[in-house]
């Protein structure tokens, strides 16, 4: 286990959605987060304390956790200078980049000297099989976006979250860097050599008791044409029942694509759900979660009052609102 609280480490971010991890732990673990160390440039906040290393550890931080999730998993040489700072200091590092700590000369021999740990997240732990795309028991909710970052974690930990709270059964399964960071535990998916993708979420989400649900993490978008063959392994593997249509209505294009705008939510729908009965023909469409983080209190009501008059489905935000109307909706299949 990863040693506890953190100093969640934002380095040059360049933007708020760009520290989606340190974002994700400070939403769902806040007792692990003591605080937040930016470097000069960065453009991301938390809200939490800025803090020196120095400082962290006086305030009780275990563990550096990398929390910025930047396109190709790069560990720069400004941040490498603070990383070893900090394995001197005592500090563990955690990091769920593509580019493992364990493989950087430098931080390696660092944390030997140090006596301390390099937590890479994003390395498969199970030699996982090749799908078989046998039945199971047990009942399972994914969530799909018309993007990348739309909010398909939150919803998946907010209907867990509601359901536990309710006193049902429900796991949450997490696929990615985050969730596994919040949770513990789960599947690094894009970090699974493709033929074995489907396979590791089958061995994921195992059968189970008739009315428990798994909240399998979505990623990726099947409309984004750099991360769609992650979403296509967890449409197939995760044989879901339910999907949830996550959309984020400010974006003027997919992220890091500019040439590419956003499908509709209807566009979205009339895609996954055939790819979904697939391998599970009773897979239904339940309920849509709208990310409306950017928007007014008065923006946010009336846009997911026009969603649901549109979609037919209930809609909410369920990190803003709760996630009460999506469990409802699964309990109504």
């Amino acid at each position: 286990m990863i040693p506890t609280p953190y100093l969640l480490f934002l380095g040059d971010a360049p933007d708020q959605l760009a520290a989606k991890v340190a974002i994700g732990i400070k939403d769902w673990r806040p007792e692990n987060a003591v605080g937040q160390l930016r470097l000069r440039g960065c453009k991301a906040d938390l809200g939490l304390a800025d803090m020196t290393l120095e400082e962290a550890r006086t305030a009780g931080a275990q563990t550096l956790v990398i929390g910025v999730a930047n396109r190709g998993g790069v560990i720069s040489e400004a941040w490498k200078k603070v990383l070893i700072e900090a394995l001197g200091m005592g500090f563990d590092i955690a990091s769920g980049l593509h580019n493992l700590l364990r493989h950087d000369p430098q931080l390696a021999a660092a944390a030997g000297r140090a006596g301390q740990e390099l937590h890479d997240v994003r390395v498969p732990s199970v030699s996982y099989p090749i799908a078989s795309g046998e039945k199971r028991s047990g009942k399972r909710c994914l969530a799909v976006g018309t993007d990348c970052s739309v909010g398909k974690m939150y919803t998946g930990l907010a209907m867990d979250a509601e359901m536990r709270k309710r006193g049902l059964k429900s796991s949450f399964r997490a696929t990615g860097q985050t969730g596994i960071l919040i949770t513990g535990r789960g599947v690094p998916l894009d970090a699974v050599v493709a033929d074995f993708m489907a396979g590791s979420v089958e061995y994921l989400t195992p059968d189970n008791d008739a009315d428990h649900w798994d909240h399998i993490e979505g990623q990726g978008s099947l409309f984004h044409l750099s991360y769609s063959g992650v979403t296509m392994a967890l449409l197939h593997g995760g044989q879901p029942d339910a999907l949830i249509l996550a959309h984020e209505p400010t974006r003027t294009h997919m992220r890091g694509l500019p040439g590419y705008a956003l499908p509709s939510l209807e566009k979205l729908r009339d895609t996954a759900l055939p790819l979904a009965q697939v391998a599970n023909p009773a897979c239904k469409v339940a309920g849509i979660s709208v990310n409306t983080a950017a928007m007014t209190e008065q923006e946010a009501l009336d846009c997911l009052a026009g969603v649901e008059d549109r979609m037919g489905l209930p809609a909410a935000d369920p990190f803003r609102q709760g996630a009460g109307r999506l469990v409802d909706a699964l309990q109504d299949l």
